[in-house]
């Protein structure tokens, strides 16, 4: 089966079933064993991460044998699964728990995530809300929108341009080298104000429903950002790679600058790398 337009509710439902069955049952609820460190202190896994992802990995594997399937935890085990996504006809890429921090400290800010990338571009992305009980939808020219509980469509867009002065943002600096790390976290005070999720989905959601302004990520590890660049793009926005070229499927590297429009964008690199 090849993916359509008509995909896009079948996938929504598959994350808000599987969150209602492996990872709301968990939170608040789980024991000493059912978290682990992966890289840090601040990188964890629980096991509402592994079943979530062997569950959505399992029906869309009934629904689409063919396509290729990434998720974050099995790539985790073996980072080879992520060679040829940039190459696959079908490929869907899965994060089953974005937020795990604050999902293992209580936290109730966390999403599932969804991409969809066709021959090396993301045509459509999902961030389900297992707490809020919505999604926000992307496709690839038919813009962005949150699918209420109650099923209505409400159309979103990202904030207007406004000087850096005014801008609300954030910076993920943890992951950057020295002296770049520094400069940015420095240069962050140049605008308005600040947030930080520890949650892309939810950073996501805030500037592309238009309530904030601009993030800025180091570690691009696909499950984490192609659908959100998506919905962004398709709600108006511009994203782009430190170096200014535009961000595919296959780039692990590179950084990510998202921001309401292109001078928005120009703005933004002049102004948070500056010396």
């Amino acid at each position: 089966m090849t993916f359509d337009d008509k995909a896009i509710d079948w996938l929504a439902d598959l994350l808000s079933d599987v969150a209602k069955a492996e990872i709301m049952p968990r939170f608040r609820r789980l024991g000493e064993g059912d978290i682990r460190q992966k890289t840090s202190a601040a990188d964890l896994v629980t096991e509402a991460d592994v079943n979530a992802e062997r569950l959505i990995t399992a029906r869309l594997r009934e629904r689409y044998p063919e396509a290729m399937i990434v998720g974050e935890e099995a790539c985790s085990d073996n980072p080879a699964l992520l060679g040829g996504l940039g190459d696959a006809d079908l490929a869907f890429v899965i994060d089953p728990v974005d937020g795990t921090f604050n999902f293992a400290s209580g936290v109730p800010l966390f999403g599932v995530m969804l991409g969809v990338v066709v021959k090396g571009e993301t045509v459509a992305g999902i961030i389900h809300d297992p707490v809020g009980k919505d999604w926000l939808m992307g496709a690839r020219g038919a813009g962005s929108h949150i699918r209420h509980a109650h099923g209505s469509l409400e159309k979103v867009r990202v904030a207007k341009p406004v000087p850096i002065s005014q801008m609300t943002g954030a910076v993920s600096w943890q992951y950057m080298p020295e002296p770049e790390r520094s400069r940015l976290a420095r240069n962050q005070t140049k605008s308005l104000s600040q947030f930080g999720y520890r949650c892309a989905a939810h950073e996501y959601r805030l500037l592309a429903s238009g309530h904030a302004h601009f993030v800025v990520y180091a570690k691009l590890m696909p499950w984490d950002h192609l659908a959100g660049a998506l919905i962004h793009t398709e709600a108006g926005g511009h994203a782009a790679r430190f170096d200014g070229s535009a961000y595919r499927p296959s780039h692990l590297d590179g950084g990510l600058l998202v921001a309401p429009d292109r001078q928005s964008w120009e703005e933004l690199r002049r102004e948070l790398w500056a010396e």
